[in-house]
């Protein structure tokens, strides 16, 4: 069997490994437990309206051979400076949500310590000294065993809950009522598949690919390898949908707002209902998950604002990579001392952050893939083009509806 494919493969794996985080075990396991199957339309519609915008990133990065962010800056000055505002308004409180989630899970499954904060300095380190070490040729192969392990590891969990299920199985959909209801619908978008930034980190990576690999760039290959990725998150969301479903609707279980006591609820849960035989899985399933968003996350923010500052300033810092990674891994840790006990409140801020800055960036892919600065053969299609208008609309419409509900 040739696998030459799958060597090609990589800043594609690198956005489902960002984008299969607290969206799916989080907020997908939850969407499961109160509504059951009831917000697939939701799941579907987000991975839909948002698919453009995040395929414009690798798009343009191939046919132009620069990244989103080089773009931006022909857009004019200011549209770079709102980027490195909203970035640095998020970055922190984002790698946060998404290290204290991989604490919790590390401490329930490995002990050592029950300490979430001791876990998340730990985790931070062990990704840190990987990034800094092995650089992005690393997290391009780590990328690939983790993916191929959490998908391997989320069916066969999956499987055995359908085979065990015994209740009935209602694919009736739900919109949700009240501000709770509609508060969650809204955190659930707006990590779901993953927030719209992240196609700025995928021109990044795609542009770090043809470094590493010493090839011409090619847009069809990097399309493809999007593709596979983005496929690759939409199965992995309706799998936790199906496990929250399947496993804890109608189970009358609280969800705390500790991560301690979150991930051990998640994963008792799961091994009471499929079989103490299963909790290897789950937690392979769970970890894997949240560790290939906090590494992929703490590589991708420090990588953006390095660009970002250097365009800014007409000049390359040659250690400003250093900086950054340091300076978001010294904040996280800074935040978590102080939000240890609040993963909640923290996932549901960086969320609808997310959500409320997606049009911006929806709005910015757009008119700089379909303008003069990208090669007139990868501009979207007229279907594409379509689609992102309704994407955008529905972008700003529900952002709005969330204002006006606040």
């Amino acid at each position: 069997m040739n696998l030459n494919w799958f060597k090609k493969l990589g800043p594609g794996l690198l956005f489902a490994g960002a984008a299969i985080g607290v969206s799916h075990l989080v907020q997908s396991t939850r969407s499961g437990a109160d509504f059951g199957f009831g917000l697939l339309w939701a799941l579907l519609i987000i991975h839909l309206v948002k698919y453009p915008f995040f395929q414009f990133g690798p798009r343009y990065a191939t046919a132009t051979g620069e990244s989103l962010l080089d773009g931006y800056k022909k857009l004019g000055k200011p549209v770079l400076i709102a980027y490195f505002i909203v970035t640095f308004a998020t970055m922190f409180t984002i790698q946060a949500a998404v290290t204290i989630v991989t604490a919790g899970l590390a401490a329930n499954l490995f002990g050592i310590t029950t300490n979430p904060v001791i876990w998340s300095i730990i985790i931070t380190i062990i990704c840190f000294l990987l990034l800094i070490i092995g650089k992005y040729k690393l997290l391009d192969s780590l990328m690939k065993i983790i993916i191929v392990t959490l998908t391997l590891s989320t069916i066969i969990a999956v499987s055995v809950a359908l085979f065990k299920n015994q209740n009935p199985i209602s694919i009736t959909q739900i919109l949700p009522k009240g501000s709770v209801e509609i508060g969650f619908l809204i955190a659930f978008l707006g990590w779901m598949p993953a927030p719209l930034d992240v196609s700025v980190w995928q021109s990044l990576w795609a542009v770090e690919k043809q470094k590493e690999t010493g090839t011409e760039f090619d847009t069809k290959q990097s399309i493809f390898d999007f593709n596979i990725g983005f496929i690759t998150t939409l199965f992995l969301g309706v799998c936790f949908v199906s496990l929250g479903a399947l496993v804890m609707f109608n189970s009358g279980e609280t969800f705390s707002g500790s991560a301690i006591t979150f991930s051990q609820q998640l994963i008792n849960l799961y091994t009471n209902n499929l079989g103490e035989n299963m909790r290897v899985f789950i937690g392979i399933a769970a970890f894997t998950t949240m560790f290939s968003t906090t590494i992929t996350t703490l590589d991708a923010s420090p990588r953006a604002m390095s660009k970002t500052f250097d365009l800014l300033t007409v000049k390359s810092y040659k250690n400003i990579y250093w900086f950054w990674i340091s300076f978001l891994a010294i904040g996280t840790i800074s935040i978590l001392v102080f939000f240890m006990s609040e993963m909640g409140s923290l996932i549901k801020i960086a969320t609808i952050l997310s959500f409320l800055t997606a049009p911006f960036f929806a709005i910015l892919n757009f008119v700089l893939i379909s303008s003069k600065h990208t090669p007139k053969k990868w501009h979207p299609s007229v279907k594409m083009k379509v689609l992102s208008l309704v994407g955008i609309l529905f972008l700003i419409g529900f952002s709005i509806w969330y204002l006006t509900i606040l």
